[in-house]
């Protein structure tokens, strides 16, 4: 795969994450022949934030990772002989800090790097990744300027193009539909706006949008903007503590009954968050527990579980980390150009059913969901309306 560019968005998620980090293996260590004739060990250094305004996420990402490693080495913790040693180092959602963070492990001969889902940082591990011929592997970061922007670089997670395919099956047909994009005014509100003109404008829709300031508190005006806007549809991209209060806003103001508002269905923890719009909000969903239903994510559930966690939006993110880190040092050993092959084109199971990183631009094509909030027991709960088919969301192709 040629390193072309790409599409020029950053959506933002993160992820960061609570552990006990390992002490680095020295760095002549990996010269020690395995089992197998291979390096007696592989350094992965996990760069994640650990703190942060976005670490809440960070913990399902780090046990779906552990859950990952573990059935994808059957619980050895090994490769071929090979032990796998996994480190992990608080980015604290700060570029530069993963940049030095980053710097350091790899003048300690470490050859794959792997996390964070803040696209920021992404774009510049992503970097790192090309100047030093190392493995890198992002985490839940959606931003799609990854997609395609080196060699080296391959993501564990879905991406915003897949997010708003996915919100386009709830319109039977786009062509001369209006579809507004309510946002929020930063990266990843821009970021979803371009792929929302990207994906559902080449599919005939009329993009507008109502981009808020992301200081923003009084949200009346702007949901008056999305009803005079007449729309068709409307994507809704929010992130972070003012979830709540918009949420409330644009159903005292009548929003829903303008248009069907779709939005991206977040961790368990926003599922209160919406209020008196819990059942009029369609939800397209990257995953929540329960909603593929194979194998591998029983396997998944009972692992997190066993380890006194509960899954959640980025559990899988951690998981097919584990299966894509196993599956380059089986494949590769300690040689990154090696990984790489054996990367492209790898198609396997995960949670979310077949998985495939594609060989020309290292997309991750995933199957996606539509889903609501249903009430049970006092709380409100997710439940499967249908699996959008892999192949029906798959992000363009990069040239």
């Amino acid at each position: 795969m040629k390193a072309t560019k790409k599409f020029l968005m950053a959506a933002a998620l993160a992820t960061g994450l609570a552990v006990t980090s390992c002490a680095p293996s020295p760095s002549g260590e990996g010269d020690a022949a395995g089992a197998a004739g291979g390096p007696e060990s592989i350094n992965v250094g996990i760069v994640y934030s650990k703190t942060g305004p976005l670490a809440a996420y960070g913990e399902a990402y780090y046990e779906g990772l552990q859950a990952g490693i573990d059935y994808a080495t059957d619980g050895s913790g090994e490769v071929n002989g090979t032990k796998l040693s996994l480190t992990y180092h608080d980015d604290g959602g700060d570029p530069d800090k993963a940049v030095t963070v980053a710097k350091d492990l790899i003048g300690q001969d470490y050859k794959i790097l792997a996390g964070t889902v803040v696209s920021g940082i992404a774009l510049k591990l992503a970097e790192q990744a090309e100047q030093n011929k190392v493995l890198y592997i992002s985490g839940p970061a959606a931003t799609d300027a990854i997609q395609g922007i080196n060699d080296y670089t391959f993501r564990s997670g879905r991406q915003s193009l897949q997010d708003v395919a996915t919100a386009g099956t709830f319109v039977d047909d786009l062509k001369g539909k209006k579809v507004l994009v309510f946002a929020q005014d930063n990266a990843f509100g821009q970021g979803n706006l371009a792929a929302v003109e990207a994906v559902l404008g080449a599919q005939g829709a009329t993009v507008e949008k109502v981009l808020v300031p992301e200081d923003a508190t009084e949200f009346t005006p702007f949901a008056r903007q999305l009803i005079d806007a007449k729309p068709d549809l409307v994507f809704a991209a929010w992130a972070g503590a003012t979830s709540g209060s918009m949420w409330e806003a644009l159903s005292q103001q009548g929003a829903f009954e303008a248009a069907p508002i779709v939005t991206g269905l977040g961790d368990a923890a926003t599922f209160g968050a919406y209020g008196a719009a819990s059942d009029k909000i369609r939800f397209l969903n990257h995953y929540f527990p329960g909603a593929a239903g194979n194998d591998v994510e029983k396997e998944m559930v009972s692992s997190v579980e066993a380890a006194g966690a509960k899954p959640d939006l980025f559990t899988p993110d951690g998981f097919v980390a584990g299966q894509m880190i196993v599956r380059a040092v089986e494949q590769g050993g300690n040689d990154v150009d090696s990984m790489v092959t054996a990367l492209e084109g790898f198609t396997f199971e995960g949670p979310k059913g077949e998985t495939t990183v594609r060989a020309s631009d290292h997309a991750l094509v995933q199957d996606m969901y539509q889903a609501k909030l249903v009430e049970k027991d006092g709380a409100w709960v997710p439940e499967l309306i249908k699996v959008v088919p892999a192949g029906e969301v798959a992000p363009p192709e990069t040239k």
